[in-house]
């Protein structure tokens, strides 16, 4: 079995803390309901609020849609420039020899969100903290309050790889390729279309199979399950390491829980459809596919 690299534990990080090489981050957004007749499917609302009522000893806060997306498109979270993430993350203490490690509370998918943003850009020194806040806490380990202290400004050198992201053109290509299997991270009723989407249209990209992100945590503690039971549910959606998987969602996070996941399990060949339904619902010379 694969090891878990880029997964770290409540306990192991505890006994890391005062590591001076250590930059942790919570990383939380809150999508609350827009208002009737909105152009947007939701408000996003970065979690200052719950970090300053409580977070890790020494954090500091990650704005994703703030400070981490391309603020030219009315998608929300898409991948902006380099060099606007070159700086974001230099700005947040992020250099060469940092050992990196993000939370969120709830769902760890605004973490792995920001764990595959690194990793695209040539940065592997992430890791999850498995559980994120949610176990911490119950664990009874210690808080801090009030606004973070930041960490001192580094140099943040991208080394960007190919491959990461892509658009929709290639997602539709790979629906008439069999050697990609195309992933949809959202819940069934939304894959199935059977409730209106958010998005627009309801249903899911031609061909694409369903692995919900939350079938692969454990409800009760927030933390991701083994790899020896995330592996079948994988595989019984027809992905194997020999074929390049295609990961999507509503808007290109908690797809980012299957890619994880799958990294966990060794998996090389992985993609993210950034856009995701937030574009392809609405796009209607995309075909879409229900039931």
């Amino acid at each position: 079995m694969a090891t878990r690299n880029g997964l770290i534990t409540t306990a192991e990080l505890a006994d890391s803390l005062h590591q001076p090489d250590l930059r942790l981050f919570d990383c939380t957004t809150y999508l609350e309901p827009a208002p009737e007749g909105s152009s947007t499917p939701y408000i996003v609302v970065p979690g200052k609020q719950t970090f300053e009522a409580g977070h890790i000893p020494g954090a500091d806060f990650l704005d994703l849609q703030g400070e981490f997306s391309d603020s030219g498109t009315e998608l929300r979270f898409m991948m902006p420039r380099v060099a606007q993430l070159e700086t974001a993350f230099g700005r947040h203490g992020i250099g060469p020899d940092s050992r990196v490690v993000l939370y969120s509370i709830g769902t760890p998918m605004w973490a792995t969100r920001f764990w595959w943003m690194l990793r695209s850009l040539g940065f592997d020194g992430a890791s999850v903290l498995d559980g994120g806040l949610d176990k911490w806490k119950a664990e009874g380990r210690p808080l801090e309050t009030g606004p973070a202290k930041g960490y001192p400004r580094a140099t943040f050198a991208a080394k960007p790889r190919t491959g990461f992201f892509v658009g929709k053109d290639d997602v539709l290509a790979a629906s008439e390729d069999e050697c990609t299997v195309t992933v949809n991270a959202l819940g069934p009723q939304f894959h199935l279309g059977l409730e209106p989407s958010r998005y627009g249209r309801p249903g899911r990209i031609p061909g694409s199979v369903n692995v919900p992100a939350a079938t692969l945590l454990d409800p009760a503690t927030k933390t991701f399950v083994a790899p020896a039971k995330a592996e079948p549910i994988f595989a019984s959606q027809g992905i194997s390491k020999d074929k390049r998987v295609i990961a999507y969602c509503g808007g290109g996070i908690s797809a980012t829980v299957d890619l994880f996941q799958l990294h966990q399990l060794g998996y090389d060949n992985l993609t993210l459809y950034d856009a995701s339904m937030g574009e392809w619902a609405k796009d209607e010379t995309l075909p879409i596919e229900r039931g």
